[in-house]
């Protein structure tokens, strides 16, 4: 069963659910999704995290992202 990483839009609200494309890119196009083979991977990428000037976050996109079956 593939999967995909799916967030509300943090630009524009009433646009409604943005897809990861991979490579920190989000789309609000479906077909453009980044789709897994398996939960463990989308998981993975979904708990991106960023270090900058010495601290850690989780980006608000991946944040508040779920990962999705298909």
């Amino acid at each position: 069963m593939p999967f995909h990483i799916k967030t509300p839009s943090v630009m524009n609200p009433t646009i409604g659910d943005v897809y990861y494309t991979g490579g920190n890119r989000w789309t609000e196009t479906y077909a453009d999704r980044k789709v897994y083979a398996n939960e463990s991977d989308a998981n993975a990428d979904k708990a991106t995290t960023v270090t900058k000037n010495g601290v850690t976050y989780t980006p608000k996109h991946f944040s508040n992202a779920t990962v999705v079956s298909e």
